[in-house]
């Protein structure tokens, strides 16, 4: 079987991220609770472009810290099945390096061969696809499980996962 993991948002805690670089800069006590069915700005829209700014700043990508689970249960899947990160990296110029070296740390048992780092999901074609956005499952032709973060709460129509062990138990 071959499975295409997303990396933020599903192996790499980009939301916590954001808020805590926004609670930082502003001296502010802004919680993923408070966030719960959107994205982060939406609660603060006045700081709307500060927060997309994170994206463009070295080592956003590099420091994100691994979502709970996430490595234990990657490294069992990985031992069964044809395993591959898919993560979109073209669109913030330093994120492709970074998210190669955030790797290596974090999951050093994907090879490097397994690491898709691209600009659109649409071309990819396996069995497994889990991501926490449903416009890159819309387009996917196998089984997609949506990973559950803050901004897609309310999101229906797709096989779900709220946690890495929820995914094992569906793997």
């Amino acid at each position: 079987m071959t499975l295409f993991v997303d990396m933020d948002e599903v192996l790499a805690d980009t939301y916590g991220a954001h808020i805590s670089r926004y609670n930082s800069r502003f001296g502010a006590s802004l919680t993923k609770e408070q966030c719960m069915g959107g994205e982060v700005w939406q609660q603060v829209p006045e700081h709307r472009e500060r927060i997309w700014e994170h994206y463009f700043e070295p080592g956003f990508f590099r420091n994100l810290e691994p979502i709970a689970g996430s490595q234990e249960v990657l490294r069992e899947l990985a031992d069964k099945y044809q395993v591959y990160i898919a993560s979109a990296a073209m669109q913030f110029p330093n994120s492709l390096i970074e998210k190669h070296q955030w790797l290596d740390e974090h999951f050093p048992f994907i090879h490097w061969r397994n690491r898709i780092l691209l600009g659109d999901k649409h071309i990819l074609r396996g069995d497994v696809l889990i991501d926490d956005r449903s416009h890159n499952l819309e387009t996917f032709h196998g089984r997609s499980i949506l990973f559950t973060s803050p901004h897609n709460i309310h999101t229906t129509g797709y096989e779900r996962a709220d946690s890495w062990a929820e995914v094992a138990d569906l793997l």
